[in-house]
Parts: C-alpha cells; sequence; structure tokens
C-alpha cells in the first residue's frame, strides 16, 4: 500500500535490460564483471527460462526470467550471505517482499540491504511483484500476471535447485513491506507447510474492514498500475472465496506454530494523504489480527512505533534476529 516512485515495468519479454542496463538493475555493481562459476552457475527449470543474469561471485547475484506466469519478464536479486561461495554450507532462506510501485531492486537500492544482512548466515530472495498483490488476479487485461504461480510455484523451487538451501518448513521465512507485508501473511496462511517465520512490516492484516477498504485499494491500484484495468478480487462484485482465502483475519488458525512479527506506525503524517491513509488502515488492521491471534492463544510479537508508513531498517534488523533464531541454523 506504498506510493514510492519506481520506473515503470516492461511491457513485454522482449524487452530485457541488458548489458549496462543489466547491472543497473541488479543494483550498480562496481568494477567489471566476473565471468560466473561453472560450478555455481544457475540453470532454468520450474517454468523458468533465465534471460538476464548477473552471477558476479560476489553477494547480490541478479536473474530475469521468462515465465508462462508473467507477460513481461520478471527479475529477482538473491542475496547470499558472506562466504557462501566457498563455505560449503547450507543456508535458511528469507524471501523479503516489495510493496507497490516498488521491484525487486527496491531493498538493495533503497533500503541498504546488503549491509543490513551482513554477517548474517542466511539467503535473501527479493522478487518483482509488480503492483499485483500476490495474486492471480480474477482478471488481467494485459497478458497473464499470475504473481502468485510466480513466486510459490516456480521461483521458490528453482531457488532450491540452484542455491544450497534447506528445502523444508524450517528453512524458510517470508517478509514484506506494506503490500509486500500483506503478501507474506497471505502466503503464509496460503502455504501452511512453507514457512516457519512471517513478518509484516507496515502490511496490512485485514481485508474486509472499513467496508472492504484494502480490497477496493488492492483492485484500485492493480487495475491502474498492473492489469490496464483488470482487478485481484474482482469488480463490482468480489470473488468473495479468493477474499476469504487471502484474509489474513479469517486465517488465523493457518498461524499457529509459526513466529510473526508485525509492525505499523501510530502517527502517519496527516498532510500525507496516502501515508496517512495507509498507515491509519495498517494499524487498525493489524490491531485487529493481533486481537484474533490472542483470543486463539497464538503467540506473536508485535511493534507500534512513532511514525508513518516507510519501512524501519532498525526493526527489520531486530526481525532478523528473531527469524535467525526460528530457523534452521546454516550448516
Amino acid at each position: 500500500m506504498d506510493h514510492t516512485p519506481a520506473a515503470r515495468r516492461p511491457v513485454s519479454r522482449r524487452r530485457l535490460l541488458t548489458g549496462a542496463a543489466g547491472v543497473a538493475a541488479a543494483g550498480t555493481f562496481a568494477g567489471a564483471l566476473a565471468a560466473p562459476l561453472p560450478a555455481s552457475a544457475a540453470g532454468d527449470g520450474h517454468g523458468l527460462r533465465i534471460v538476464d543474469r548477473n552471477e558476479n561471485g560476489g553477494r547480490l547475484q541478479y536473474y530475469r526470467f521468462a515465465t508462462d506466469a508473467i507477460e513481461w519478464d520478471p527479475a529477482v536479486n538473491v542475496l547470499l550471505p558472506d562466504g557462501y561461495h566457498t563455505s560449503g554450507k547450507r543456508y535458511p532462506v528469507l524471501y523479503l517482499l516489495h510493496g507497490g510501485a516498488a521491484d525487486f531492486r527496491t531493498f538493495h537500492m533503497q533500503d541498504n540491504i546488503i549491509n543490513l544482512t551482513a554477517g548474517r548466515e542466511i539467503i535473501v530472495v527479493m522478487p518483482d511483484a509488480s503492483t499485483g498483490w500476490y495474486s492471480n488476479p480474477v482478471h488481467s487485461n494485459t497478458g497473464p500476471r499470475n504473481w502468485e504461480t510466480f513466486h510459490i510455484a516456480q521461483l521458490l523451487p528453482w531457488i532450491e535447485s540452484n542455491f544450497r538451501t534447506f528445502p523444508e518448513y524450517n528453512g524458510r521465512a517470508v517478509a514484506g513491506f506494506s503490500m509486500g507485508g500483506f503478501g507474506a501473511l497471505k502466503y503464509t496462511a496460503k502455504y501452511y507447510g512453507h514457512f516457519c517465520s512471517v513478518s509484516s512490516h507496515s502490511g496490512p492484516a485485514s481485508l474486509r474492514r472499513d467496508f472492504g477498504l484494502v480490497v477496493h485499494w488492492a483492485n484500485t491500484t492493480s487495475a491502474a498500475m498492473d492489469l490496464g484495468g483488470g482487478t485481484v478480487y474482482g469488480a463490482p462484485l468480489w470473488d468473495e472465496a479468493r477474499v476469504t482465502a487471502d484474509n489474513p483475519v479469517q486465517r488465523i488458525e493457518s498461524y499457529r506454530n509459526k513466529r510473526i512479527f508485525l509492525v505499523a506506525g501510530t502517527s502517519p503524517d496527516p498532510i500525507n494523504w496516502f501515508d496517512y491513509v495507509n498507515e491509519t488502515q495498517v494499524l487498525a488492521g493489524q490491531r485487529e489480527f493481533r486481537a484474533a491471534l490472542g483470543r486463539a492463544g497464538i503467540p506473536h510479537e508485535w511493534r507500534e512505533l512513532p511514525g508513518g508508513h516507510y519501512f524501519r531498517h532498525e526493526i527489520f534488523v531486530q526481525d532478523l534476529n528473531g527469524m535467525l533464531g526460528r530457523l534452521r541454523r546454516a550448516g
């Protein structure tokens, strides 16, 4: 539910980032590009065909894919832990999901994710999601935009086929900011055996409150920025089964036996309409969600902090510590 300006997405699979543009998309790597090591080069699979890459031997790896799930070629940054190339270890994985009007580069280029994770034994996967609300939409006028299929059915097994991970429940965490915080909560509930830890940083946790304001917001933003007038949940009538399946407050039992971490701001800028509407709704929805977790006896961590709708770096570091305490240790 954020409106951080970002470059518009490619409109077809043929408009790929190559050469210097590909380096910029991967996050402005310094120096000449090193050839990928044959032992570490990733391959195609699980419905994904690599059309651009930067495997530079450092921590940040970049890939762009052709996939039938998405009309244009979505990308991912994969941030490896220090020493990955020589350690021989397997590592837990964090899937870190961006907010609306952002892309796979945001956590690297705006949020300094390399330094935030320095010295931590975890792989961080940061995929494209456009403004698709981590969903397969009811209707798209711009070709396939099946983000849920891309992330869960294709990218997750592709990561586990190409990197040294623990392909199991205790080996995966998911977190996100804003729209990505909703995506993290949604994926955790719908795919119970996939993630042992979920974190929502200023992400909405209740779709139906206030006459379905978040559903209307998802439909409006996806129609304008991803679906060419199509919608995630349907309009004027919603696909009620989809809303229920995606709504965290209606899936409370699906969060049992997981680590849950929630963050919301308590004082959004009243002059900034987007900041105020976003974080006011986030705070109310997270309180509703926390109350439901409490009634069910499901433990959870939460923070309410001054400020509005932004990704709080110091809280993410605290969250990361908690994830690593819950996840299987590298080894």
